[in-house]
C-alpha cells in the first residue's frame, strides 16, 4: 500500500465517519486546539468534553488564561488530574503573550519548544489550526501505525518511537493535513481501540500487517511491567465548627497548587504523629478518629492514605495565619466543589466520606 492510497483510505474513512462536531473543532483557532490537545493527553475524549467547554467559558482567549491566578486554573482542572499539564498550560500561556504578542508561532519547531507542548501536541496544533503540513503521534496514532506496520517493541523506546515518527512523517499528506490528523485519532479512538479492535470496520484491514498476523492486541508492544511503589501518608481533617481546615500544597509535586488538609508523611504510628503535629502548634484536639483508608494510584505508584479526623474546640491565631483557610464540611461535598475550590479527587471522596460518617457529630452548618 502507498503512502498516497494509505492516505486516501484515511480521508475517505473520515470523510464518512469521522468526528466533526467536537466542541473544539468549532471556532478553531491555535488556542482552543492547544487547549483540547493538553486536556486529551492520557484523558478519554467523553471525559474531556464538559471540562473543556468550563475552561473555555471561563478562559475564552490566551490573554484570560494568562492573566489568570493559578489557582483559578487549576480549579478548573481538578478532576483531570496531572496537574503539571494545567501548570505548563497556565505557563505556557504568559510565555506566548510576554514573548510572541500573544499569537502562537507558525513553526512546529517553535511550538514543540514551549512549556507543555511537545513534538506531537505542536504537530496538532499545527495541523489542525494553522493548516501546516505536521505529522502527529499520539498514543492512538501510535497504535494504528505500529498494528499496520506490525512495529515490535514498546514506543516508550527510542528506537521504536524513530521507526513510528518515520511511519507518522511518510503518511502525512501534503493536502487535508488537518483532516487526516483527526482522522489518525478517530481511527485509534474508536476503531483500533486498545482492546478488542474493530478490525471489520478498519479502512487499513487489507494492508495490515497485524490483522493479517491475528495478534493485533499484540502491537504496540507493552511497557515492561514492574510493581509499582506504595506510599503512606497521612491527611488531618482538622475540623472547627463544621469547618475543615485547608491548605494550599506547594507548586510541584503530587497535587501541586491544589488546596488539602494537612499531609503528613506516614512514618510509625499516624496518630502519634498527627498529635505531635498539634502540639508543635498549640492545637489541642477534643477527639482523634481514624476515618476508613483510601488508595489512589498515580501513574507510577500507589498512595495509601490515612484519614484523620480531627475535633478542635479552640483554633490560635497561628494557624489563621499560616496561609491555609476555613471550608464548611458542605461546602466541599458539593457537586462542583473541586472544579471551584482546587480540591484533588481523594479529597474530595473523603470529604464525602466524613460528612456521611460523621454529619451528626458536626456542629450545625448554615448556608454556604
Amino acid at each position: 500500500m502507498t503512502p498516497q492510497q494509505f492516505q486516501h483510505a484515511v480521508l475517505a474513512w473520515y470523510d464518512r465517519h469521522g468526528r466533526k462536531d467536537l466542541p473544539w473543532q468549532r471556532d478553531i483557532t491555535p488556542y482552543r486546539v492547544w487547549v483540547s490537545e493538553i486536556m486529551l493527553q492520557q484523558t478519554q475524549v467523553n471525559a474531556v468534553i464538559p471540562y473543556y467547554e468550563r475552561f473555555m467559558a471561563s478562559f475564552p482567549t490566551l490573554e484570560h488564561l494568562a492573566t489568570a491566578p493559578l489557582d483559578d486554573v487549576l480549579a478548573h482542572w481538578s478532576g483531570l488530574g496531572y496537574y503539571a499539564r494545567a501548570r505548563n498550560l497556565h505557563k505556557c500561556a504568559q510565555t506566548l503573550v510576554n514573548d510572541y504578542a500573544g499569537e502562537f508561532p507558525r513553526d512546529v519547531n517553535a511550538l514543540a519548544e514551549l512549556p507543555g507542548i511537545g513534538r506531537s501536541t505542536a504537530g496538532a496544533i499545527a495541523s489542525i489550526s494553522m493548516g501546516l503540513k505536521a505529522p502527529i503521534l499520539d498514543g492512538n496514532v501510535k497504535r494504528v501505525l505500529a498494528r499496520f506496520r506490525a512495529i515490535d517493541g514498546w514506543p516508550g523506546r527510542t528506537a521504536v518511537a524513530n521507526q513510528l515518527w518515520q511511519l507518522a512523517e511518510t503518511y502525512t499528506p501534503d493536502q487535508r493535513g488537518n483532516h487526516y490528523t483527526q482522522a489518525m485519532m478517530d481511527l485509534g479512538a474508536t476503531i483500533c481501540t486498545r482492546s478488542r479492535p474493530r478490525c471489520g470496520e478498519c479502512p487499513l484491514a487489507e494492508n495490515c500487517s497485524a490483522h493479517a498476523q491475528g495478534n493485533p492486541q499484540n502491537y504496540p508492544g507493552k511497557k515492561p511491567s514492574r510493581d509499582k511503589p506504595v506510599r503512606s501518608t497521612t491527611l488531618l481533617f482538622l475540623e472547627h465548627n463544621g469547618e475543615i481546615y485547608l491548605e494550599q500544597r506547594p507548586p510541584s509535586g503530587i497535587w501541586g497548587g491544589l488546596w488539602s488538609p494537612p499531609q503528613l508523611d506516614k512514618n510509625g504510628d499516624a496518630e502519634a504523629s498527627a498529635q505531635q503535629w498539634l502540639e508543635a502548634r498549640n492545637l489541642r484536639p477534643q477527639e482523634i478518629q481514624a476515618l476508613p483508608p483510601l488508595r489512589h494510584t498515580f501513574t507510577h505508584f500507589h498512595l495509601d492514605i490515612t484519614p484523620l479526623w480531627i475535633q478542635l474546640a479552640k483554633v490560635p491565631q497561628l494557624v489563621a495565619e499560616s496561609g491555609g483557610g476555613w471550608y464548611k464540611l458542605r461546602q466541599l461535598n458539593r457537586p462542583r466543589a473541586a472544579q471551584e475550590l482546587g480540591l484533588p479527587a481523594p479529597v474530595v471522596k473523603l470529604a464525602k466520606q466524613l460528612l456521611a460518617l460523621q454529619a451528626p457529630l458536626l456542629a450545625p452548618c448554615t448556608a454556604d
